[in-house]
């Protein structure tokens, strides 16, 4: 099989459900800051020192793909459901938990790891923002934006956890 297919060539994609849609919609942007969340997330776990931040990363990579498939889809029911959201937000409470109070604002960049991470955080705000977006025209689940909320909060407690060490 050839990596590529043409049927691209015309600024239309395929949804994950079939149907065709323009590459620069509001959906496809949306599935697409979920990618570059992804790759991000990648370069940070590549230099993250902590493991247990490492393998925090690992496993939430591991939602991404879930979480683009719902944006991929129409009229399908979420495969990012309430519990994904209530799970993440225990590994915030432990998270934040083990963690000093926040003081002042911080300024990312003492460490390579924490700054990707830093970068995800804000990758995802973009997704979030576009969701918010297409929601006002077309059916987003609710437990997709939700957890876009907790995700950004997730790297920026996995950023303090980071830098932390």
């Amino acid at each position: 099989m050839k990596i590529y297919t043409k049927t691209g060539d015309k600024g239309l994609t395929s949804l994950y459900t079939g149907e065709r849609v323009d590459k620069n919609s509001l959906r496809v942007q949306t599935y697409g800051a979920i990618d570059e969340i992804d790759s991000a997330l990648g370069i940070a776990r590549a230099f993250v020192e902590v493991e247990d931040v490492r393998e925090k990363i690992f496993t939430l990579q591991k939602l991404l793909p879930r979480l683009m498939a719902d944006f991929a889809s129409l009229n399908r029911e979420p495969i990012i459901t309430a519990d994904d959201v209530k799970n993440l937000e225990a590994e915030m409470d432990t998270l934040e938990n083990e963690l000093p109070p926040l003081k002042e604002f911080l300024i990312p960049g003492n460490s390579k790891g924490g700054a990707f991470l830093d970068l995800a955080r804000t990758i995802t705000r973009r997704a979030e923002r576009l969701s918010c977006e297409l929601a006002k025209s077309e059916p987003v689940h609710t437990s997709d934006k939700i957890f876009l909320n907790r995700l950004s909060d997730y790297c920026f407690l996995l950023m303090r956890r980071e830098e932390r060490k």
